[in-house]
């Protein structure tokens, strides 16, 4: 194809994502509330009582809930987003590498959302309970709904990102670029590495780094098994 018409595709694809992303925020928003008050429920269960959590804008009553049902709709446009990206790529592509690619992908979206399933239901009790306990007793814990949502998100990209570890290590070994063994015998340098990462992308707390690094780890391990399996398979 000449570069107009790749350029054209390219264009239609990228029109395509923003469709399913503007549909999916259509059906969240009227739920924007309801939505706020679902991811909010981690730390406001831990509230002492008498205390609520605040609104120290004018406008973040709705910006806020707005922000997040974009942010929502991106999540759950993230299958059709990633069909788009095959959709342009795949004709570039040889048998063999559309063979692997199809299950890579549908493992990395599918690996996305268990990353930030396992923030909301595992880091986050964890992690409010330590800080809604910690301080002065003296001092009423009232955590602005704008600066909450900027914290979890944060959160849920950094785990979300954090499970395609698996993925990254498949493809380094299938692509040639190391070697399973190498990976292995560098082990020691990878579990740096991943405690690195959660410090970098966590709060400056032990708890939320070591509560991505360790996932990491595991991951890493996982996505060497299965890369020595399909490099095995490949031969």
């Amino acid at each position: 194809m000449p570069l107009v018409a790749h350029l054209r595709e390219l264009r239609d694809r990228f029109r395509n994502a923003l469709i399913a992303v503007f549909i999916a925020f259509i059906a969240l928003f009227p739920f924007a509330n309801e939505l706020y008050t679902f991811i909010s429920e981690p730390l406001r269960s831990l509230l002492p009582e008498g205390s609520s959590m605040i609104a120290t804008e004018v406008t973040s009553p709705f910006l806020t809930p707005f922000k997040l049902s974009i942010v929502l709709a991106v999540f759950l446009a993230m299958p059709v987003i990633l069909a788009q990206v095959w959709g342009f790529i795949a004709p570039g592509l040889y048998k063999s590498e559309k063979r692997i690619a199809i299950p890579l992908l549908t493992s990395s979206v599918i690996l996305f959302y268990a990353g930030v399933a396992f923030a909301y239901f595992v880091v986050f009790p964890l992690l409010f309970s330590f800080f809604t306990t910690v301080g002065p007793g003296d001092i009423s814990v009232m955590t602005d709904i704008n600066r909450y949502l900027d914290f979890v998100l944060k959160l849920f990209f950094a785990f979300g990102l954090a499970f395609e570890v698996p993925i990254a290590a498949v493809i380094l070994i299938l692509t040639g670029v190391v070697s399973a063994e190498q990976l292995a015998n560098n082990r020691a340098y990878v579990i740096v590495g991943c405690f690195v990462i959660g410090m970098l992308l966590t709060p400056p707390d032990v708890i939320s780094q070591t509560l991505l690094a360790l996932p990491m780890w595991l991951l890493f391990e996982v996505g060497l098994i299965m890369g020595r399996l399909l490099k095995t398979g490949d031969t």
